[in-house]
């Protein structure tokens, strides 16, 4: 069985390392690239850098960034935010990114997917969705979780896939931030019907939401923010509670 993977997420907005609650009330938190280097030195498997207000602003990523990131980090590492086009993706991969994240552009333009994973390989395609649980089910929401769309979790996720997505990264806007848990029961039905690797997102607060997600929601990945950002639970201890737990980690 593969090693399940701990990915600390830094989000940025102006060069700066943010977080939020439920997608709301943004406080600085630290430099991008001094907290990735840190997180890679602590045991991270891979790290995820979103540019929460790129698509927004309508602004791309600086690639500058992205390249002093590479210059100091030594596990893969994801960029996402403002990447509408196959140019976008091209540009970052040269700056030193390992894979791409796409989020509302894939959603405006599925063929973006299409085109991405035709041109790198969808090894180098993350699909990021952002979700809110609602009266009618599972709603994806575009443009940093301001802008509710017709399309629904599931069957988006598994158009993802058709078109080329490498993996899928479901962010739960219910659970964002919270720390009581991840959305198990959605994580689950994803990685029941999906083939790829399923990344989820939202709602980490202690070490046993980590067992759980991997265990009941099948996830083959966990990321979280403001666990790591905070302290709250080193990356070393969480990876030595989830040995304890019989959880295959590297």
């Amino acid at each position: 069985m593969l090693a399940k993977r701990i990915i600390p997420c830094l989000d940025i907005r102006n060069g700066k390392t943010v977080k939020g609650i439920n997608f709301l009330d943004i406080q600085e938190v630290g430099d991008p690239v001094e907290l990735g280097a840190k997180y890679a030195s602590d045991g991270a498997d891979e790290l995820v850098y979103l540019d929460i207000t790129a698509t927004h602003e309508k602004r791309k990523l600086f690639s500058d960034l992205v390249t002093r990131i590479a210059a100091n980090l030594n596990i893969p590492f994801s960029v996402g935010g403002g990447i509408n086009e196959l140019k976008d993706a091209d540009i970052l991969l040269s700056a030193g990114a390992d894979k791409v994240s796409i989020n509302s552009s894939a959603v405006r333009n599925p063929n973006l997917i299409d085109n991405i994973s035709g041109s790198f390989g969808n090894q180098f395609v993350i699909v990021a969705i952002d979700a809110k649980l609602e009266k009618d089910g599972w709603r994806v929401y575009i443009n940093g979780g301001r802008i509710p769309v017709e399309k629904e979790l599931f069957s988006w996720a598994k158009e993802a896939e058709n078109r080329g997505a490498g993996e899928i990264l479901f962010t739960s806007m219910n659970h964002d931030g919270t720390k009581n848990g991840f959305a198990v029961e959605a994580l689950r039905k994803l990685s029941e019907i999906l083939s790829i690797p399923v990344i989820a997102s939202g709602g980490a607060g202690k070490e046993e939401h980590f067992v759980d997600v991997f265990n009941n929601g099948k996830a083959d990945a966990a990321l979280a923010a403001s666990i790591f950002h905070y302290n709250e639970i080193p990356i070393p201890r969480l990876k030595k509670y989830l040995i304890e737990n019989n959880i295959n980690v590297r």
